[in-house]
């Protein structure tokens, strides 16, 4: 039973501590849509899509009425499409074409943004999914919503060390079709090991393998939130600070668990999971580096930041799982530079260094996220630096993500930005020394040994 005291509370978070529901993103299969004409196919997913998410940001903007919680966005995740090219798609230009019927259904339906341009690939490559990799630049240059995913590695299988190599190519190569929009095609690429099937946020969303004809998932983020409970407790023991996370998120995670059920029920589609991610904006007061500051660090990178993400990132998943049984995705602390004013600070008065984010990403939910970088870094140092993220996905069993943007034209200490929610990121240096050796050897890093579970 609900009291008046946690509506209240509730008020309380939407109306001064940026509580959102941040995305509901209904993920769809297209596995019925395969088949060997390009028209076809393409005439068979526009159909489809707008079909099963024709009412997809209605609902979403009417629940957000009836109950005064705000739904920022509305996101559609389909089945990876190097999958469902394969047969109709002899060329990169066939793939671009798929891309851009993607594109088409996003504007009909009127949502944010569309995932699942996509490939799984972490032990291997058709000769397809090579030809789809490198449509990828293209195909985020004359689209503005579609995103593009590519996961390379996992615990189970080790570490596609020539996709590796190729997204390096890649991302140079997607920053240079985007020049002129400040490389924001890079915006919309992530490379991942361990992707999650239901993960709602972009850009790595996609309807995983696993997955039904159609489900919800939806994304809800509350740093500001959880930076204001801790305000009062200056000094207070770990003990004391973990309690106050845990109830904190159990409380964010109900209020998704609810506009979940109910968008499921309108859209008559299943509901899926709450991925309860602390994900920040450039927005005041919606950090999660404010939360750290709070913990007691000066700026993020100061010693300390890994242990005070590493217990942030563990009272989250505490309280959202006793919140719900169907908490998934991700689910943790995001660190976005670009997208979370606190981290643009800490880069700024140099506390925060790419080493510094590498070693926080071994706690937190994700990787090395929208991060600027020199454009004239090699496409072999972007691999190592993808390698390494993967080596700590793969090792640790968890989900590990890369989304830099090389800033073409542009050095360190200059800025990029993207406005919106993607925001703006300071150029972050780049160790300058040479691994392209190890990049060239071809194959794949094997996975550790404790992957042998069967």
């Amino acid at each position: 039973m609900i009291n008046l005291s946690e509506v209240s509370e509730t008020n309380e978070m939407i109306n001064k501590e940026n509580l959102d529901v941040r995305t509901i993103t209904m993920g769809i299969s297209l596995y019925d849509c395969a088949g060997e004409d390009l028209a076809r196919v393409c005439d068979r997913i526009l159909e489809k899509i707008t079909r099963k998410a024709g009412r997809l940001v209605e609902v979403g903007e009417h629940i957000s009425k009836s109950y005064g919680i705000p739904v920022v966005n509305k996101r559609i995740a389909v089945t990876p499409i190097s999958s469902i090219g394969s047969s109709c798609c002899k060329s990169e230009e066939d793939y671009v074409k798929l891309a851009l019927t993607l594109e088409k259904a996003a504007q009909e339906t009127g949502v944010n943004l569309i995932g699942g341009y996509g490939a799984v690939i972490s032990k291997g490559m058709t000769d397809h999914e090579k030809i789809f990799l490198r449509s990828i630049p293209e195909a985020l240059k004359v689209t503005r919503s579609v995103c593009s995913s590519v996961n390379v590695g996992s615990t189970r299988t080790g570490i596609n060390m020539d996709a590796v190599r190729m997204m390096g190519e890649i991302i140079v190569d997607t920053a240079k079709a985007s020049y002129g929009t400040d490389s924001l095609g890079c915006a919309k690429l992530v490379v991942f090991c361990n992707a999650p099937d239901d993960n709602p946020f972009m850009a790595g969303a996609f309807h995983g393998v696993s997955e039904g004809e159609a489900v919800i998932n939806v994304g809800i983020s509350g740093p500001g939130v959880v930076k204001k409970a801790l305000e009062g407790l200056h000094g207070a023991s770990f003990e004391v600070l973990c309690e106050a996370i845990k109830k904190t998120a159990f409380k964010i995670t109900r209020v998704g668990q609810l506009v979940a059920t109910e968008a499921a029920k309108r859209l008559d589609v299943p509901f899926g999971i709450v991925d309860l991610s602390l994900a920040p904006t450039p927005a005041v007061g919606d950090s999660v580096a404010d939360i750290l500051k709070e913990i007691g660090l000066e700026h993020p990178g100061a010693p300390g930041t890994t242990a005070a993400l590493a217990l942030l990132n563990d009272q989250v998943k505490k309280g959202g799982v006793m919140a719900s049984s169907y908490v998934g995705g991700l689910s943790g602390a995001f660190i976005p530079v670009s997208e979370d004013k606190g981290m643009i600070e800490a880069v700024e008065a140099g506390a925060l260094s790419l080493e510094k984010l590498e070693a926080m990403t071994c706690v937190c939910s994700v990787g090395l996220d929208m991060i600027a970088i020199p454009g004239d870094t090699p496409a072999t140092t972007i691999s190592g630096i993808i390698a390494d993220e993967m080596a700590i996905g793969m090792i640790n069993q968890k989900t590990t993500a890369v989304r830099l943007i090389p800033a073409i034209g542009k050095k360190v200490g200059e800025s990029l930005d993207f406005g919106g929610l993607f925001g703006y990121s300071p150029v972050m240096p780049v160790n300058t020394f040479s691994c392209s050796d190890f990049i060239g050897r071809e194959g794949r890093i094997p996975a550790p040994i404790h992957s042998f579970k069967n």
